[in-house]
């Protein structure tokens, strides 16, 4: 039997932007095998598979990256409920619940700056470990010069966990060059292999934030928007400034030619409260064979 394919943009404002996402429905006949070799056949940063009918009003979806299952992931978390709510759903509900590894994540249906835009709220966030700046220079080809200082390079997990990494401007941002072998001895006995480097400097004055997030441990060399590290930027950025609530606009995936928007929220509370928000775009559709 075939399944349902939708080809989607998330985190985009038109199409060809933002990050890629494929979404199979009806996908409870295929086994991991076959999922795992669909997801590296299509080669975008994720592919969902949503595998059945809801129970209690949520959606069970599997989420692969080209090399292995992960158990949470922001872009495809929203591009997932808006085919579930476009093409599965009733009435295009408001509200669509996703039951992922991490547990049950709800997104909500809101519009800001008059688009209508797509809200998940993560997992409350665990802050890890605090690591050397130098090293995280060597990971991203730069000069320790080009790290800042005031802000800890830490990791943070709202599901998946990342390393945030602060840098002095944009232009440290486009330097990046990412060394393999120091990735993987900084990553290597750790859960953490995403990692974000951000600065408050974008290209955008309507924007707060440029970043880019590089996983080459899940065959992503780069991301061009990624929900779930900007999640953690958002707890990141409520822990570590201010003492105000987070309410930012982050550019990202610039450098990639596929640029993305993310707005972020977190309450500074304990636990900090943590939404990711984007648009999504419908690109195509098919089935899978």
């Amino acid at each position: 039997m075939s399944s349902p394919l939708h080809l989607v943009d998330v985190f985009a404002r038109e199409r060809y932007a933002g990050n890629q996402l494929a979404v199979v429905t009806d996908a409870d006949g295929l086994d991991d095998d076959e999922m795992q070799d669909f997801a590296a056949e299509i080669g975008f940063s994720e592919t969902t598979f949503v595998t059945g009918e809801p129970t209690d009003g949520a959606w069970s979806v599997r989420i692969f990256t080209p090399e292995a299952e992960v158990p949470f992931a922001g872009h495809p978390t929203l591009g997932t409920a808006d085919v579930i709510r476009e093409h599965l759903a009733d009435d295009r509900p408001d509200e669509v619940v996703l039951d992922l590894e991490v547990g049950e994540v709800p997104v909500e249906v809101r519009e800001r700056d008059g688009t209508e835009t797509l809200w998940m709220t993560q997992r409350p966030p665990e802050f890890r470990d605090r690591l050397d700046h130098d090293d995280l220079a060597e990971v991203l080809g730069l000069s320790p010069d080009d790290l800042e200082r005031g802000w800890p390079a830490q990791v943070v997990s709202t599901g998946l966990p990342t390393i945030v990494v602060p840098l002095i401007d944009r232009t440290a941002l486009e330097r990046i060059d990412v060394d393999r072998a120091a990735y993987d001895a900084v990553t290597g006995d750790r859960d953490a292999k995403n990692v974000l480097a951000f600065s408050f400097d974008p290209r955008d004055d309507a924007n707060d934030v440029a970043d880019r997030m590089f996983a080459p441990y899940y065959g992503v060399l780069e991301d061009p928007a990624t929900g779930s590290s900007n999640g953690c930027l958002a707890a990141y950025l409520a822990r570590h400034g201010d003492g105000d609530a987070v309410d930012v606009r982050v550019e990202q995936g610039y450098e990639m030619g596929r640029p993305s928007l993310l707005h972020l929220r977190a309450e500074a509370d304990d636990p900090v409260h943590v939404e990711v928000g984007g648009s999504v775009v419908d690109v195509a559709r098919g089935e899978l064979l």
